[in-house]
């Protein structure tokens, strides 16, 4: 626990302007980010009395090692950079809302030639227009199926938009008439895309105009007697009057608004936002949070605000947000969002009338929401905390392991040796911490020296970016070398008094691609950015038994690391193993710790499995081309093309070569010696009937140093028996 006296600025360092403010904490890691009308007013109120201070605050300023600030000259500008660093360092001190699930919206995409109407999840994407977001993916198909008689937009996946086209026959929406089936021409892109403009304008909320033009078609067709033309617009109408009953009119002004309520406690806070256009609510969602800093009503709606509004601009920031508090100020936060939109957008309390009687509406939901997930949670994190406790005792730690890493190693038969690491922090899983190996170190099917070689590389790396932090006094020898610009130890060695196994590869250059041990961004930047291997863990565990529990102690101790655990889980009987004990940890079968356990274990076992198979299947798929400099997917394909396979393009000369459109000379005489160089494959064998298979359908062959599996290796079940 750090003394907040320690570094507190001298008086006068601090200015007395608007800022943004960064607490960090003894591994350089931003844990809380705040603004201020005033930096030096707002910062005194950190460097009190710690018995004057909210609990929070109190364990903040105590965990923080650190303090800096950023000057601005606008409040508006404060809050655009603290929502800024909010978002990309993720600093735990902070309130972040969360959601309880991925919400779903009926998107448009009205960026393709024949727009597309579907459901849609996550991050928005430019050119999309979307309308929600709505509680159930079921009420957007329904909604859509109500709306396809009057819109007939297309609905169907690029693949069969594709199929269609190619047989000139549309799909079953094409023959019932809820579907205009542009992919056989019946409309134009440009018919096409204005249907599906008016299909936005009616979600948009704009619908008295085509009920009124329906209404008087309808009435057209009757006075000419085409009494069949009349019964269908009839039934349009019906459509899109049933439609619109889905969505209540709360709202008789056909106002646009974003209604935001608040429910809170000691603890937690739960927002509930309902999204009204033209009068009618057109989605829902809700928002948890801990209240992890002390915090006024008017502050959770201003985070509010920043996650609803951060990502948006135009159309999607409304003219009236209503709230239950306002922030404090409310000038800066009305600025902002009024330059989100482009134009005047108004903040306020309702106080009387239809508005007031929603917001109350808002808020009751708000309440059943945080009612609702502290009953999920309670349940949840007791579960948890005992998980723990447990594992704790039957290991005999000295605390709770709040971040626990779980290694396991994943091969086929000796090839695409690759390892998994899974982090599990507060017993839940933290996949932005997931990392990937390649084994590099030596070759074949080593489950011990990989086990070795993947903590070596990871805990290495730690400590340099320790010794890097400058946590180390200099001149201090801690038995770790530091890591050049390249990302390896200065002659592949370790420090005085630490030996490394035979055969073991000391460099750090084994990760895979989205791995690269390398000294990029994550590992330069000194601003608090998540790092790759920057914080340790309380305890590793490995997939395996005993010897892979002692591969992974001896790589700690050859690193001179002595305060974390290790374990193993032998999947055999479930049996926990710890370094330097002859005999097993046997938990309760019923015991939460062990279920803990085997869930961690099994997550590293999928992660590290699905990486194996993806790193397969991009092998088999690989050609010698892959390995010519400058040659890109286009000309390769054309290369293939012209010769119909890569065994004919190896026995053709470079003249033959030159004859591709886009083969220059001196990419000609590249591609002949690449494809000297490498090896053929052998003929691989049908195993059912003895026939040797030859490449002429021009099937991409393996080099030497990507050995393909053989057709030979076996059922694909037994392939899969085969996978470790």
């Amino acid at each position: 626990m750090a003394d907040p006296s320690s570094y507190r600025p001298r008086p006068g360092e601090i200015p007395d302007s608007p800022g943004v403010y960064r607490f960090r904490d003894e591994h350089r890691r931003v844990i809380y980010v705040g603004k201020a009308k005033s930096l030096r007013q707002r910062l005194a109120n950190y460097f009190q009395d710690l018995a004057n201070l909210h609990p929070r605050t109190r364990t903040m300023v105590t965990t923080a090692a650190s303090v800096e600030w950023t000057v601005v000259s606008t409040e508006v500008e404060a809050l655009q950079l603290e929502y800024s660093w909010i978002k990309e360092y993720d600093p735990r001190f902070n309130v972040k809302y969360r959601d309880d699930k991925s919400y779903p919206y009926l998107a448009v995409t009205m960026n393709e030639e024949f727009p597309r109407v579907q459901v849609m999840r996550g991050h928005k994407k430019k050119g999309v227009r979307y309308f929600g977001p709505y509680g159930h993916a079921w009420a957007i198909r329904d909604t859509v199926d109500l709306l396809l008689r009057v819109f007939p937009v297309r609905t169907c996946s690029a693949g069969v938009f594709k199929n269609a086209a190619r047989t000139g026959r549309p799909c079953l929406l094409g023959y019932i008439g809820k579907c205009s089936a542009p992919c056989v021409e019946r409309i134009s892109a440009e018919d096409h895309q204005e249907l599906a403009e008016e299909f936005c304008d009616f979600m948009a909320g704009r619908t008295g105009t085509y009920l009124r033009r329906l209404e008087r078609k309808m009435g057209e067709a009757a006075e000419d007697m085409e009494y069949e033309r009349a019964a269908r617009l009839r039934d349009d109408i019906g459509a899109l009057k049933k439609a619109m009953e889905k969505s209540a009119v709360v709202l008789a002004d056909a106002t646009d608004a974003d209604l935001i309520a608040v429910a809170e406690d000691e603890l937690e806070a739960a927002v509930q936002i309902f999204h009204v256009r033209g009068g009618r609510v057109r989605g829902q969602r809700g928002w948890v949070t801990d209240k992890v800093e002390e915090i006024t009503t008017g502050a959770l709606v201003e985070h509010a605000l920043q996650q609803l509004y951060g990502e948006e601009s135009g159309d999607a920031v409304p003219k009236e947000v209503l709230v239950p508090a306002l922030p404090d100020p409310v000038e800066p936060v009305q600025q902002w969002l009024t330059d989100r939109r482009g134009s005047g957008v108004s903040l306020r309390i309702p106080q009387r009338g239809d508005k007031k009687a929603l917001m109350e509406t808002v808020q009751r939901n708000a309440q059943q929401a945080l009612v609702l997930h502290k009953t999920k949670r309670a349940s949840d994190l007791t579960t948890r905390s005992r998980a723990l406790e447990e594992i704790s005792d039957a290991l005999d730690l000295d605390s709770a392991p709040l971040r626990i890493e779980c290694y396991d190693i994943s091969h086929l038969q000796g090839d695409d040796v690759v390892a998994s690491m899974v982090v599990f922090e507060d017993g839940l899983a933290r996949k932005s911490e997931y990392r990937r190996f390649q084994i590099k170190g030596f070759r074949g099917q080593d489950d011990v020296r990989s086990m070795h070689e993947v903590i070596t590389r990871r805990f290495r790396r730690y400590l340099a970016e320790k010794e890097r932090t400058g946590e180390w006094a200099d001149g201090e020898d801690d038995g770790v070398t530091t890591a050049n610009t390249d990302g390896e130890t200065p002659g592949h060695g370790t420090a005085p008094g630490h030996g490394t196994a035979p055969g073991h590869d000391t460099t750090p250059s084994g990760a895979a691609d989205d791995l690269a041990l390398t000294d990029g961004p994550a590992l330069k930047d000194d601003d608090g950015r998540p790092k790759r291997f920057a914080y340790p863990p309380q305890l590793v565990v490995v997939d395996g038994g005993q010897p892979q529990v002692a591969a992974a102690q001896r790589a700690l101790d050859e690193l001179g690391i002595d305060d974390i655990a290790v374990c193993g889980l032998a999947k055999r009987l479930e049996e926990v193993w710890l370094p330097r004990e002859d005999d097993p940890v046997v938990l309760p079968r019923t015991s939460e710790g062990l279920y803990l356990l085997q869930r961690v274990r099994d997550e590293a076992h999928r992660f590290a499995i699905t990486y194996q198979r993806t790193k397969r299947a991009k092998r088999f798929r690989s050609s010698p081309l892959d390995e010519v400099p400058g040659l890109g997917e286009t000309r390769k394909q054309a290369l293939i093309k012209h010769f119909g396979s890569v065994k004919k393009l190896r026995s053709a000369t470079i003249d033959q070569i030159c004859e591709v459109p886009g083969i220059g000379r001196k990419t000609a005489e590249t591609v002949a010696v690449a494809l000297a160089r490498a090896t053929p494959a052998a003929p691989a064998v049908n195993t059912a009937t003895g026939e040797i298979m030859d490449d002429e359908d021009g099937a991409p062959e393996t080099t030497a140093d990507a050995p393909g599996e053989p057709v030979s290796a076996g059922t694909p079940d037994e392939r899969r028996g085969q996978e470790r």
